[in-house]
């Protein structure tokens, strides 16, 4: 279980998240969604503490953190860091190491673990997103969304507690992100819990059980996704939508 309560993160004098407070249960599957520039991206960092809010507090599990005047330790970041799994928009797989060891590297580095154990998890993840027979390529050669599906690979590679995604499919045409989001819903209906910003609303739609809709760094409305893609609750929430499936139905606020 994820908690967030009461967190604000700022960029100089820019407030970029305000006061965010939210849960997320264990299995569960929570997309942010909302304009370029509303913080989706930025609260995922804060989750795994590639930035650290000012405020606020944050609990993982067992593992908590208060922000505030002083810094957290940095063995208090890594306890929950190295928890969570990233799968960043860009793919950022090492360019110059074949797939399988873009999936052992952090195994090895971080978690210290045995090579033969490192090399059976990474072949084990590369036969879930079905790339087993690229192991010992480079990413060059991979497209977008094979490359994609490494990355989700590594990502899984240390168990992590949540899987955090970061527009996973925006670099990607329709057919290349539908392989994507058909391994994301198979780790959705594993139990994978998930957290993942995104303007793609079929993802959201068919993966995500709760969305988030975020808006100049604040929550603005939040429920299950059935619920707030067909009847949103806020007129903003509804415009927003409606602008991302010009052509369907309007969607109209209750």
């Amino acid at each position: 279980m994820i908690s967030l309560q009461g967190i604000n993160k700022y960029f100089h004098d820019h407030h970029v998240l305000k006061e965010i407070s939210l849960t997320l249960p264990r299995g569960s599957v929570t997309a942010l969604i909302g304009p370029s520039g509303s913080g989706k991206s930025t609260l995922l960092r804060c989750v795994n503490l590639l930035e650290i809010p000012q405020s606020g507090q944050m609990q993982l599990d067992q593992e908590q953190l208060v922000f505030g005047q002083k810094p957290p330790r940095t063995r208090d970041i890594m306890k929950i860091s190295r928890q969570t799994g990233m799968v960043f928009q860009n793919f950022s797989l090492f360019p110059h190491k074949t797939v399988l060891e873009n999936i052992t590297e952090g195994l090895l580095i971080v978690h210290r673990m045995p090579k033969a154990e490192a090399i059976a998890r990474a072949e084990q993840l590369l036969e879930k997103v079905g790339l087993a027979h690229k192991r010992n390529v480079l990413p060059a050669t991979l497209s977008g969304g094979q490359q994609q599906r490494v990355a989700i690979a590594r990502a899984l590679a240390p168990s992590p507690k949540v899987l955090l995604c970061d527009e996973p499919t925006s670099a990607l045409d329709p057919e290349l992100a539908a392989e994507v989001v058909a391994v994301l819903r198979q780790l959705a209906d594993e139990g994978t819990t998930m957290l993942m910003a995104t303007h793609d609303l079929r993802l959201a739609a068919s993966v995500a059980n709760q969305t988030i809709f975020l808006e100049a760094g604040e929550i603005v409305e939040t429920g299950d996704s059935a619920t707030l893609f067909h009847s949103p609750q806020k007129a903003r929430t509804a415009k927003y939508i409606a602008t991302l499936t010009a052509g369907l139905p309007t969607v109209n606020p209750l």
